[in-house]
């Protein structure tokens, strides 16, 4: 965790879940950390929790949707904390959860925007600079629909396809020049999307037992640690938190 004091790190979908847990771990351990949503109450209130105990953190209103606020929310991050060091690509939705024949096409195309053009917007932001510096991490929220189709989840899983195609294509550009773009796959964790694919009824995963859901925090040590020098022989793969190897390399389990 020494690696991490003094990182500038933008975390997107930083409300709540992984997002917030990885917030919260950085600036813990010494980062300047910039929150990013398209609400900006709870990140707000994690922002000033951070800083009541010493922490650095900036909180900034950002619809991953949108280029232009991609964008600037990079900007105030640099303005806040400096170059950035690393992006955390967490900003997701699971619906609309449904039959493909039945799905309304303007949600499936949202879903789109935000999971799968919004890493692409974040990506395009960030990389300029990080190539220009010869350094820099991307860390891509994936999961296991990227290659494996579930019955109502075709815009998901579809846009976790793309999500992996991009961070191969970012590492196969990126690399070279000291920038590792990495995906992690954390299987299921206890957020409140899990409370939405539960109440769908729909496909195997709504009828897991909330107990074999892992903790926010445990992907959040999964990103501080691909973040780190063990990191960089996973750049262009997608490492996932499924494979107990990986866990007990990171120390979540023994």
């Amino acid at each position: 965790m020494t690696d991490i004091a003094g990182m500038s790190v933008l975390v997107t979908g930083a409300s709540r879940g992984i997002g917030e847990a990885t917030a919260r771990l950085f600036a813990e351990a010494g980062a300047g950390v910039t929150l990013a949503a398209r609400s900006t109450g709870d990140i707000e209130r994690v922002r000033d929790e951070i800083r009541t105990v010493g922490g650095r953190a900036e909180a900034v209103r950002c619809d991953v949707a949108n280029h232009a606020e991609v964008e600037a929310a990079v900007a105030d991050a640099e303005a806040a904390h400096g170059p950035l060091d690393l992006l955390v690509n967490n900003a997701g939705v699971i619906e609309p959860i449904g039959p493909l024949a039945g799905t309304d096409p303007d949600a499936w195309a949202k879903l789109i925007d935000i999971n799968l053009k919004g890493a692409y917007f974040a990506l395009r932001s960030v990389l300029p600079g990080m190539l220009a510096r010869g350094h820099g991490t991307v860390i891509n929220i994936s999961s296991g629909a990227a290659t494996s189709a579930l019955e109502g989840w075709s815009a998901y899983c579809t846009s976790k396809a793309g999500l992996h195609m991009l961070t191969r294509a970012a590492d196969g550009e990126c690399r070279a020049d000291g920038v590792r773009v990495i995906g992690l796959s954390p299987g299921t964790v206890a957020t409140d999307m899990q409370r939405v694919i539960k109440a769908s009824g729909i496909n195997r995963v709504s009828t897991l037992d909330w107990s074999v859901h892992i903790p926010a925090e445990w992907p959040a040590r999964a990103i501080a640690w691909l973040a780190g020098p063990e990191g960089a022989e996973f750049a262009g793969q997608e490492v996932s938190l499924r494979d107990e190897t990986i866990r007990r390399r990171i120390g979540l389990i023994d």
